[in-house]
């Protein structure tokens, strides 16, 4: 099995467009060389919902990867996210992420999950099935609490034992349950990598004993991001509050004091653009661009964070 590092900070990365709604294979290059190389990085991911996944094509994720891995060789490895509704679809596509280069996969749960539930055995048998057809390290993608498709945590604690899995990329938004969630793996596999997601309120959903964080939010701030990770980890509070409070405004324009949404993922491509990241803002249905507030809002955040002048080579 590959070996990944998921100690440290792994952007999902936005997806740049072309004016006729095609992947922009340069810019994408570009950028994740960018933002791979960035301070505490350790993976990119593509083709989660920061990447507008549910806007691509299967064959179109793949390629995603492709460029991806391409663009980033030598600097770090890239992850994929599987998004399926079933065994043999999961298994066909995480094959054609690993023919593209991905090292490691980040399992969502199918989204007839969220509608109908499922049983633990269902669970079970699709992470086996998807370890043992590519023999890739899987990250568990757990969903907020409040869905259908949410993990209970002795759930957690069966998948962490299983071989493939090697982290969790933790999105339970319920603060209660995150940390049962938490001790839960640990009790289990104390090896195994625990992940924020939760780019709303990072610096509380790190202090309860991370190793990382895989969030879109640092396609705009890795080095922000990175930096109160590193300042948690050494236990330095205080230093972690500054850099939370430099994160916030840009967070509140982004994210409206809400979960990220289609909508906030188009606020952070405009506020990427705002900081000279990205060249174009564009997205694709059903995600909708920022209204002229929203921009005037996004822009104002990002000159205040002194972000305007920092343009990604």
């Amino acid at each position: 099995m590959s070996k990944i590092n998921f100690h440290g900070l792994i952007p999902a990365i936005a997806v740049p467009f072309r004016a006729d709604g095609a992947l922009d294979e340069a810019e994408l290059r570009r950028f994740t060389a960018w933002l791979g190389a960035q301070k505490g990085v350790v993976a990119l991911m593509t083709n989660g919902h920061t990447g507008e996944v549910f806007s691509l094509t299967p064959r179109e994720r793949a390629e995603v990867t492709r460029i991806v891995a391409e663009a980033t060789r030598g600097i770090c490895p890239v992850i994929s996210s599987v998004v399926c509704e079933g065994i043999a679809d999961a298994v066909e596509q995480a094959g054609w992420a690993k023919e593209a280069g991905a090292v490691g996969l980040d399992v969502m749960p199918p989204h007839h999950w969220l509608r109908f539930g499922f049983r633990t055995a269902h669970v079970i048998e699709y992470f086996t099935a998807i370890g043992r057809a590519t023999g890739l390290p899987l990250v568990v993608h757990v969903y907020p609490a409040w869905t259908k498709a949410s993990f209970a945590s002795e759930l957690l604690a069966e998948l962490a034992q299983l071989p493939y899995v090697q982290a969790f990329k933790i999105g339970t938004r319920e603060m209660n349950k995150y940390a049962r969630d938490i001790r839960a793996i640990r009790a289990v596999a104390p090896d195994k990598a625990l992940l924020t997601c939760h780019d709303e309120y990072l610096l509380a959903s790190m202090v309860q004993g991370v190793d990382g964080a895989l969030v879109g939010f640092a396609s705009l701030v890795p080095g922000l991001i990175a930096d109160l990770l590193e300042a948690v980890k050494q236990g330095d509070l205080h230093r972690a509050m500054a850099i939370q409070a430099r994160i916030d405004p840009l967070k509140e324009a982004v994210y409206g004091g809400g979960e990220p949404t289609g909508e906030a993922h188009a606020c952070m491509k405009a506020a990427m653009q705002a900081a000279g990241i990205l060249r174009d803002a564009r997205v694709r249905p059903p995600t909708q661009a920022p209204s002229p507030a929203e921009l005037a809002r996004i822009r104002a955040a990002v000159a205040a964070a002194g972000l305007a002048e920092r343009v990604a080579a």
